[in-house]
């Protein structure tokens, strides 16, 4: 079995990061560059940088800030943020990041994840998703960076899944909106929905608020990696901890 991975996530906006509740009240958790460097030190098997302003804003991430956080770290990263081309991920790359997440503008036109496949490899897209259940359905919402842009994207999540997927992604992150914030637990059910759906790797992100929740939705859902934020962002659960438990109880873990 594939160890599983564990991903902090780094909400970013003027090179801070800030995390809010079901992607809204986002408060300030501290300087990107020091997280990550601490994330690095506790044993984080990569790191996923999310510019929340670029799309919303119509602009694309910084490429000296990539290039600085490529000389800080040792271990994979993933940056997203209002990547629209197939030469603005190369840059990306070029300044150090391992892989690019694209969202919203694979949304606007779903032919870019196989333009960026086929030029850079499906090992480096990712394609990020943010769901949430309406009327009984999972369905998909864009520009979530800012409250006063988010809506639907008109698809619903499961179909869209297997589209990216189709297109030539090479991982899925899907964030279930309702659980943001929440520390309430992963959305076991959506992730076994969408991990049944898929053939790539799944991450799992939205929810975790304690060691307990990861072991529940590797073990329940079978995602290849679990991502968070807050509970790490705030000290509540340290990576070491985190990874001695799953360990402990069974999971294929890198210490």
């Amino acid at each position: 079995m594939t160890a599983r991975r564990i991903i902090p996530c780094l909400d970013v906006r003027d090179g801070r990061v800030v995390k809010g509740v079901r992607f809204e009240g986002h408060v300030d958790m501290g300087d990107a560059a020091d997280l990550a460097a601490r994330y690095r030190d506790q044993g984080a098997d990569e790191l996923v940088f999310y510019d929340i302003t670029a799309s919303p804003e119509g602009r694309t991430l910084d490429y000296g800030w990539v290039r600085d956080i490529a000389r800080l770290l040792d271990i994979p990263f993933c940056v997203a943020g209002g990547i629209r081309t197939v030469d603005q991920a190369a840059r990306c790359l070029d300044n150090g990041a391992d892989k690019v997440s694209i969202n919203s503008p694979a949304l606007e036109r779903p032919e870019l994840i196989g333009e960026i496949a086929a030029r850079l490899g499906s090992q480096c897209v990712v394609v990020g998703v943010d769901s949430r259940l309406e009327d009984g359905e999972w369905v998909v919402h864009k520009y979530t960076g800012d409250p006063d842009t988010r809506r639907a994207a008109g698809r619903r999540t499961m179909d869209w899944i297997v589209e990216a997927q189709t297109l030539g992604a090479g991982e899925i992150v899907l964030n279930c909106i309702d659980q943001d914030g929440v520390r309430s637990g992963y959305d076991i059910a959506q992730l076994a929905e969408a991990r049944a759906r898929l053939t790539i790797p799944l991450i799992a992100s939205g929810g975790a608020g304690s060691a307990q929740h990861f072991l529940d939705v590797f073990r329940d859902a079978d995602v290849s990696g679990a991502l968070a934020a807050s509970v790490f962002h705030t000290g509540a659960l340290t990576i070491p901890d985190l990874k001695t438990f799953l360990s402990d109880s069974g999971q294929e873990i890198r210490l």
